[in-house]
């Protein structure tokens, strides 16, 4: 029992356990409609020597989606040939916890090339938590510093200033992009853009001629504006706005439709509990 105790974990991949390579994704549209200047910067970080990226921005404004646009362009070639071949591993925080896989994934890591880690709420490895709170910079050197692997973190304002900025190892290999908040214009055009992703995965289809698309759409992102949102609950543009669209598919889906009406739409705004 032993002996097989101990192939097992000798076979384990803590990667392949708790990791999504979304570069191997399927991307029905371009995830990241209207990020191009934060994907550049994105893009410049990772190909500076011993620096990694830090994305920051407030909830729902839009940070994973930069770095699966990130993953878009690998996919279809349309970045730097440095970056060619690299993978981008979704690595959640919350499967890190306990020394050993840490150590695990450290040990994996150092086996590997061209591993590009997203951590989505990375400040939860660095000092968030006291006794399990992990020296996330150095834990990384050798990878970071020989330049195979690179790390893309995410985390909210708030979060950055009261954890993350504390830690100067930590600042000395990560450069910040800061997402703001898109656009109304913006945001229509990233749910126009989300429709046939939702379209694909819902098995209906938006009901209107682009024209009445657009003013629908319109009218989800202006009843979704800032001071009509829920204190506390609702999110920022796109996903506030994004949510309300889901909404409308899915109140289709329940009545067995084959196509979103206005209805659904007047609906999903209507008892939406983000906005008021």
């Amino acid at each position: 029992m032993d002996e097989k105790l101990a192939q097992f974990e000798a076979n384990f991949s803590v990667l392949d356990r708790y990791g999504v390579k979304i570069t191997d994704e399927e991307y029905i549209t371009n995830p990241a409609i209207g990020r191009d200047q934060q994907i550049k910067e994105l893009i410049l970080i990772l190909l500076t020597p011993e620096k990694s990226a830090i994305l920051i921005g407030k909830p729902g404004i839009g940070k994973t989606a930069i770095v699966e646009g990130l993953a878009y362009r690998m996919q279809r070639n349309e970045v730097p040939d440095a970056l060619k071949g690299y993978t981008i591993i979704n690595l959640k925080t919350a499967s890190l916890s306990g020394e050993s896989k840490v150590q695990k994934m450290i040990d994996e890591l150092k086996t590997r090339d061209k591993v590009i880690l997203f951590i989505d709420e990375i400040h939860m490895l660095i000092g968030a938590t006291d006794s399990s709170s992990l020296d996330f910079a150095n834990i990384f050197k050798e990878g970071l510093g020989r330049g195979s692997i690179k790390v893309i973190g995410a985390t909210t304002t708030e979060e950055y200033e009261t954890y993350v900025i504390r830690d100067r190892a930590f600042l000395r290999r990560f450069d910040r992009i800061d997402v703001l908040e898109p656009s109304e214009e913006t945001t229509v055009q990233i749910l126009k853009g989300s429709l046939p992703r939702i379209e694909k995965k819902t098995g209906i289809k938006f009901k209107y001629s682009d024209y009445i698309t657009t003013l629908l759409i319109k009218s989800i992102v202006s009843a979704t504006s800032q001071y009509k949102r829920v204190y506390g609950l609702a999110a920022m543009y796109p996903d506030v706005a994004f949510s309300v669209l889901s909404q409308a598919f899915s109140l289709a889906l329940l009545e067995d439709k084959e196509e979103v009406s206005i209805l659904e739409v007047y609906n999903a705004i209507k008892t939406s509990k983000r906005i008021y």
